[in-house]
């Protein structure tokens, strides 16, 4: 039986890579994305996987897309944890309504999702579950402070549900990416941009680009990866791990 994976935010960039890149590994896919056109389009790049439209910002949501992930293939042992939002704003004019949902989706969504999903993986005793953090979790970055504290908060969460889910058979790891060029990444750069008052955008991410050690940006092909790497092919006692890809600007 091939191995049934959940992947949040799979409508775009890293979440539909690493879609792909599972079907081609011969997984049955679940699609979970708010947006419905964009889901169906990886869809058509999966075949045969179900297209899960759910906001996983309401307060049954991340519930709602895992029960409706292991009704639509049968059962689960596979999560990968995407969907995320970002905005870069001054430390100075932060905006409730921008940590509610960064938060809603970053951190609190992705912990509810490990919580259900795990409940369903203990009974199984077998399991992974691939969560999506950041180099920005350990960065001091006064302009796009709520993403940074969330992905903060998504490496609390690994670590606990790594440790909850163990006795179970269960592994709960993670993947930093460096900068990539997904949609999110250079809208929030242009952000970014915008309150240093830089108006040469190519100048400005050449400067960024010069502070990662192997001096290059990566991508979603090579970040998925890593995720698939954690989600099929890890040896069982790789647990609780945090796999950085993002060419030395994140060290452990």
């Amino acid at each position: 039986m091939p191995q049934r994976a959940l992947v949040t935010g799979a409508g775009s960039g890293l979440g539909r890579t690493v879609a792909e890149a599972l079907a081609a590994r011969g997984c049955a896919l679940a699609l979970v994305d708010i947006d419905a056109a964009a889901a169906e389009e990886t869809a058509r790049a999966c075949p045969g996987a179900a297209v899960i439209v759910q906001d996983l910002c309401a307060a049954d949501g991340p519930d709602a897309a895992v029960g409706a992930a292991i009704a639509a293939l049968g059962g689960l042992e596979l999560v990968v944890n995407n969907a995320g939002f970002g905005v870069a704003e001054s430390f100075f004019a932060m905006r409730a309504e921008t940590w509610d949902r960064t938060l809603d989706l970053n951190l609190r969504a992705v912990a509810l999702i490990c919580s259900a999903a795990g409940r369903h993986m203990r009974a199984a005793r077998r399991g992974r579950i691939v969560n999506i953090t950041s180099p920005a979790s350990r960065m001091a970055l006064p302009d796009y402070l709520a993403y940074a504290a969330s992905k903060a908060g998504v490496d609390a969460v690994t670590r606990a549900a790594a440790l909850a889910l163990a006795p179970f058979g269960v592994s709960v790891s993670s993947v930093a990416p460096g900068m990539m060029d997904t949609p999110m990444q250079r809208i929030s750069e242009q952000q970014l941009a915008a309150l240093a008052g830089r108006e040469d955008f190519a100048a400005f991410l050449a400067e960024r680009t010069a502070r990662i050690p192997l001096g290059r940006r990566t991508d979603c092909a090579t970040v998925a990866r890593a995720v698939v790497w954690l989600a099929l092919d890890a040896p069982d006692d790789v647990t609780a791990e945090r796999l950085n890809v993002s060419g030395g600007l994140d060290r452990d």
